[in-house]
């Protein structure tokens, strides 16, 4: 069995998190329930961070808010010393609620509305990731009204493909993100940016996929990057301050993952960029990176209390939860792997292979197939590990389900951090078509 952080069996073979005891957890605040280790949160982004610091390389270190985004979870990495991307007006809402250092914030997405520029100009975030000849030409008009300047990077589609999930590619040329570096849409951008007086062209960036286990793609990444820069350094005089290669490194959720360490990820990127800089005799760039899996990732894990059995015979035993698709669509959308043991008696010998069946009024809904457990009934509370990004950020009201709660854990001490929906909060924006509506 592995564990991860400071998740381990306590005296009462009970599992613990963070020196808390999860059945008492799940009696406190009730399930399902998201629980983070905060101490595992910091150990992974100070591994990015450090590492930079010790081969003595400026750099950001980024925190994909789109993972896990709430008040709390960025206090957090601003206390760590991240800095932070963002992709909406609500992200960049939640980050400024949280007094987040604007001039740390990196402003993302593919379809930034006017609102949302506007919004970011007028709290002067860090820099702003232009993704298309759309964005960039409304920045700019925005730029002219507003009399404002901004950095921005030009997000660039390398035709690296990593190997993942195809829901999740998004660094081949075939993408809705970036411009194409092959195809002279990148060298257009750069152009027109070159030419305003309102923007200020930080540098590039890259994504090239997510649940990523090996430094290849980004190598190969890094290499087309240089190699075009090149020829814009001989064009344009134009070198980048910074080169942005993103996030996307692995976690482990199951045995068939096996991730490397953020050292590892990183030495590799700075060792490859000082050599492609080097090559092409062009001043080394600040790098910057957007972990948000990696660092929140087997942070979380989810509870819940079982409830209902159904065996079909000679063929499956399903053992349903209080959650699903609800609180975790994961599995339904991109048929993601958990590990799961139950949290009352982690320790115990499995006797049977179950599947793990949502609530939700879907056939689809189904966390885990063909899970080792052992027997279990409405008394056990199932512990499903490594569900710390994506699974409250794309939480849902399906079936009019509220979402939970989420618990900060950490030297014993737990801090409810967003409290549980209620049916009231379900409802709370309705209006009745007995109501006289003012406009």
């Amino acid at each position: 069995m592995y564990f991860h952080g400071t998740t381990k069996v306590n005296e009462k073979g009970h599992l613990e998190i963070g020196g808390l005891d999860t059945v008492e957890l799940a009696k406190s605040f009730g399930t399902p329930l998201y629980v983070y280790d905060v101490a595992l949160i910091r150990e992974r982004a100070r591994g990015f961070r450090e590492t930079f610091a010790k081969l003595g390389i400026t750099a950001q270190v980024a925190y994909a808010s789109k993972a896990f985004s709430t008040i709390a979870m960025v206090q957090l990495a601003e206390e760590e010393g991240l800095s932070l991307d963002v992709v909406s007006g609500g992200e960049l809402y939640t980050a400024l609620a949280a007094e987040f250092p604007p001039d740390r914030i990196h402003f993302h997405g593919n379809n930034k509305s006017k609102e949302e520029l506007e919004m970011a100009l007028t709290h002067e975030v860090g820099c702003i990731v232009v993704d298309n000849f759309y964005e960039l030409e409304l920045l700019q008009s925005i730029c002219e009204q507003m009399h404002a300047n901004t950095k921005i990077l030009l997000r660039v589609t390398p035709g690296i493909e990593a190997h993942t999930h195809d829901y999740i590619l998004t660094g081949q040329e075939d993408s809705k993100f970036g411009f194409d570096l092959q195809n002279g849409q990148a060298e257009k951008a750069l152009k027109m940016s070159l030419k305003s007086s309102s923007l200020d062209v930080l540098g590039i960036h890259c994504h090239i996929g997510s649940q990523i286990f090996e430094t290849t793609g980004f190598v190969l990444a890094a290499e087309k990057i240089f190699e075009k820069l090149h020829d814009w350094k001989e064009a344009f005089a134009y070198e980048p301050k910074v080169l942005n290669l993103g996030g996307g490194f692995g976690i482990r959720y199951t045995n068939e993952d096996q991730p490397i360490p953020a050292a590892q990820f990183v030495a590799e990127i700075i060792e490859e960029v000082q050599k492609q800089a080097a090559k092409y005799s062009m001043t080394m760039p600040e790098i910057w990176i957007e972990p948000g899996r990696s660092l929140v990732g087997d942070a979380g894990t989810t509870l819940y209390k079982i409830g209902s059995r159904k065996e079909v015979p000679n063929v499956r035993q399903y053992v349903a939860i209080d959650g699903g698709m609800s609180d975790n669509i994961r599995p339904a959308l991109y048929q993601a792997k958990y590990e799961a043991v139950l949290a009352n008696r982690p320790l115990e010998k499995a006797e049977e292979t179950v599947s793990i069946a949502g609530k939700c009024c879907e056939s689809g809904d189904m966390l885990i197939w063909d899970l080792p457990l052992p027997p279990a009934d409405s008394s056990d509370l199932l512990a499903v590990f490594c569900t710390g990004a994506y699974g409250y950020s794309m939480a849902n009201n399906y079936n009019r389900i509220p979402r939970p709660p989420v618990v900060f854990v950490e030297n014993g001490e737990a801090k409810l951090v967003v409290r549980r929906e209620t049916f009231e909060d379900l409802i709370r924006m309705d209006m009745s078509i007995k109501e006289k509506i003012n406009n």
